[in-house]
Parts: C-alpha cells; sequence; structure tokens
C-alpha cells in the first residue's frame, strides 16, 4: 500500500492585494496554504523584498550596510534608482527618518516633497514609513497621502493611536495603509476591525507586526505570524488573511552585534555576519508567512532570492 502523506485542510484565503501601480506593481498574498507548502495549497506569488533608502544620509550604519551605497545616501532619488538598477528592487521602501522629533525634525511639507520626488523618479511601488510617533506620522503621512495622490502608495505604520486620521487620507487619497501592532494576534485583529470600520477597503491593508531579528525576540515573532496564518486560513478569520509585511532591516542591523569588530568575541568577519544576520533573520519571518520584507544589504537579498527560489522550484 503506497504511502500517503496526510495534509491539513484549509477552508481560508489570504487576500490578494496589489501594490503600486503600472507593469511594476506588486501582487502580494493570495495564500491557500501555510507558507510554502506548496503540496497542500496554492502560494501563487513569490514573496517580495523592498530595498530600504533613507531620506537623509545615515550617521550609525555599520561600514559593510554603507559600502554597497556608497555616494548615494545624501541623494533618496539617486540611492532609490541605484537599488533598483544595480541590486534589481522590486519595491522601494523610503524611511523618513528625518522626521523623527528626537532627531532632525524634518516638517512634514519637506519630507512629503521627498517622497514626491522618489515616487515620481521610480516605476516600482514605494513604500514610505515613518517614525511611530503618532503626532509627527499623523501629520506627516497625511501630507505625503496628499501630494502623492495617485501612486497607490503603502503608508506605515499606522497604529491604533493614528488610524483614523491616517486612515482617513489613505481612503481619501487612494493608497494602502501597513496597519501595525506590537507583535500580538488580538491587537493586530482589532486594528483591522478598527481600519474597516473606519471605512478602508480591504484591499488598502497590509498588516505590520513588529518584528525582530535573530536573537532579538524572533521565536516570538514567528509564533504570533504563525498564529495569524493559522487563524486565516483554517479558522476563516477574514480579519487576519491579509498579507504580512516586515520591516526586518532596521531591527537587524541597529543590534550591538552589527557593530562588533572583525574577530571580537570570536564573531569572525563583521561584514560577513551582518550579512548572515539579516539574511537568516528575513528568511525565518518568510517562512512564518511574511508576503513582503524590507532589507538592506544587496548581498543578504541574493541570498534570500536564492533560498526563495528553491522553495518554489517544484512550483
Amino acid at each position: 500500500m503506497a504511502f500517503e502523506i496526510p495534509k491539513t485542510q484549509y477552508s481560508g484565503k489570504i487576500r490578494e492585494i496589489t501594490l503600486g501601480n503600472g507593469d511594476k506593481a506588486v501582487t502580494v498574498g493570495g495564500e491557500t496554504s501555510y507558507p510554502f507548502y506548496l503540496f497542500e495549497g496554492e502560494m501563487p506569488h513569490q514573496p517580495t523584498i523592498a530595498m530600504e533608502v533613507w531620506d537623509c544620509p545615515p550617521e550609525e550604519w555599520a561600514e559593510a550596510a554603507l559600502e554597497p551605497f556608497a555616494g548615494v545616501t545624501d541623494d533618496p532619488v539617486a540611492w532609490a534608482k541605484k537599488c533598483i538598477n544595480d541590486y534589481g528592487a522590486e519595491m522601494i521602501a523610503l524611511q523618513l527618518v528625518s522626521t523623527d522629533p528626537n532627531g532632525l525634525d524634518h516638517g512634514a511639507d519637506e519630507a512629503a516633497e521627498v517622497v514626491k520626488k522618489v515616487a515620481e523618479a521610480i516605476d516600482v511601488p514605494l513604500i514610505v514609513w515613518g517614525t511611530a510617533n503618532h503626532e509627527k506620522d499623523t501629520e506627516v503621512l497625511r501630507k505625503v497621502a496628499e501630494v502623492c495622490q495617485g501612486k497607490n502608495l503603502i503608508i506605515g505604520p499606522v497604529e491604533e493611536g493614528d488610524h483614523k486620521r491616517i486612515g482617513a487620507s489613505a481612503i481619501g487619497y487612494r493608497h494602502t495603509v501597513a496597519a501595525s501592532t506590537p507583535i500580538d494576534i488580538n491587537l493586530a485583529k482589532q486594528l483591522n476591525i478598527l481600519l474597516g470600520n473606519l471605512g478602508v477597503p480591504d484591499e488598502l491593508i497590509v498588516m505590520d507586526p513588529t518584528v525582530s531579528g535573530i536573537g532579538y525576540g524572533i521565536e516570538y515573532c514567528y509564533s504570533v505570524m504563525e498564529r495569524m496564518r493559522m487563524a486565516g486560513l483554517t479558522q476563516e478569520d477574514e480579519r487576519l488573511q491579509f498579507p504580512i509585511i516586515c520591516n526586518i532591516a532596521k531591527e537587524v542591523w541597529k543590534t550591538k552585534e552589527i557593530h562588533l569588530a572583525d574577530g571580537e568575541f570570536n564573531m569572525g568577519n563583521a561584514k560577513k555576519r551582518g550579512i548572515l544576520m539579516e539574511a537568516i533573520s528575513a528568511m525565518v519571518l518568510l517562512l512564518a508567512g511574511g508576503d513582503v520584507v524590507i532589507m538592506r544589504h544587496p548581498e543578504a537579498i541574493k541570498l534570500v532570492r536564492e533560498m526563495l527560489a528553491e522553495l518554489t522550484a517544484s512550483k
């Protein structure tokens, strides 16, 4: 008698959502099984990697992370183009670091002008990420939504404390929101309900569970993301059937291990260490159900792309 592999029956499906406009728009979601369980269901769209760009020159990046972008870190437009032309970026994630009230504290008009220039210079989807300061993000992201009407940006983080005003702008100017909550399945569901009650269409919502890298609680992140997928696929929880975005680059490259010198504490080459920490962290989150990961180093991205190709080779 031939052995038959037991299979899980899935009654739910992750929503398909299109990010960006035009020929380079990216569709994510659509899964009918757990991540990469291609023997049980469909994964119609391979996860997408967004390359990170800052709106101001990074001052505390490790040398290994700065090296691939030498000469363009003071110009977000040139930086974004380099990511696309040299490293094949499918999406760009513009981090509005300069708007942090505890940092440069650039105003909404200035930030929106930078976003507009980048959006007009590229033809791939653009993620615009604030600083998680409710008052400042509300001011900045609402202005960004206005000046980039029709671009179908992905704006975030949109949290419970600012979801009404930012969500209203997303509805009015037709942008996708990244619904961001501390890593907790119940809070994620609640925010999705609130956005739905506000009137944000389901096709304009992706979930940001607020992730961390290896060594800093990634096991817990994996567990919560796994439960989100279980609820959406096997329990048909419609408020947890959204694609997941993981802003992992900044979490990995700020850790102390990244900044240790070559050989310190017998940890080997610093550049390889940073690349591997980012690649492994991103891959773990993809295995947990991530649909979009925001990454930084081209070599880490290359490793993840190779792994994705291996995992989906049977399709």
